[in-house]
């Protein structure tokens, strides 16, 4: 027996692009969610899951587990060179952004201490350069005698330092224990928020 196609009126719209942006958006979200609570050896189907959509739909987008991970890398290093890039930046505004993504991403800490994190899911090859970023967009707005500009390294000693510090159950938790350490290095933090643009 041979199928009648559907006529017009019933087959469902083919949204193609705008489907495929929405499941990549979906798989970012989740997968921040997910490494948040699991870690970078979060099973992949965990995300799927939690995106709502199959396996198939997340090796579409990302083939492997470094491409999950540096995906949501890649937007949170984006959000920190927006921050630094828009016209009225500060570095107090700044750090306010990297704050957030520490808090909120405990693989966004992984690629700031690339040094140590060799061997971790794939991501380490990438998180070298992702790292570079952070310190080129913050490093463009460190004022003439800031205290984190004397020494070349000091400005990402002193986020991996705070970075160190963000632990705790809760994201309120970790805000706490990270402005308290930016406050024992004597620098001013803005408000702790994502970069919307």
């Amino acid at each position: 027996m041979t199928q009648q196609p559907m006529s017009d009126e019933r087959r469902p719209a083919n949204d193609g692009r705008k489907a495929a942006a929405r499941n990549r958006a979906a798989l970012v979200a989740a997968a921040r969610e997910i490494y948040a609570e699991c870690g970078l050896e979060a099973p992949l189907s965990a995300i799927a899951r939690r995106a709502g959509v199959g396996q198939g739909v997340l090796y579409r987008h990302f083939p492997d587990r470094a491409a999950v991970a540096t995906a949501i890398l890649d937007e949170n290093v984006r959000q920190v060179e927006q921050a630094a890039a828009a016209r009225d930046a500060d570095m107090a505004q700044v750090l306010g952004v990297l704050t957030w993504h520490l808090t909120e991403s405990a693989a966004f800490i992984g690629i700031l201490h690339a040094d140590g994190a060799a061997g971790r899911s794939g991501v380490p090859s990438y998180a070298s350069a992702l790292s570079e970023r952070v310190e080129r967009a913050l490093r463009r707005l460190l004022p003439d005698g800031h205290r984190l500009a004397s020494v070349n390294d000091d400005l990402m000693i002193a986020v991996a330092m705070v970075s160190g510090a963000v632990t705790g159950h809760t994201r309120e938790e970790r805000e706490h224990r990270a402005r308290a350490a930016w406050r024992l290095l004597g620098v001013e933090v803005g408000p702790v928020r994502s970069y919307d643009g």
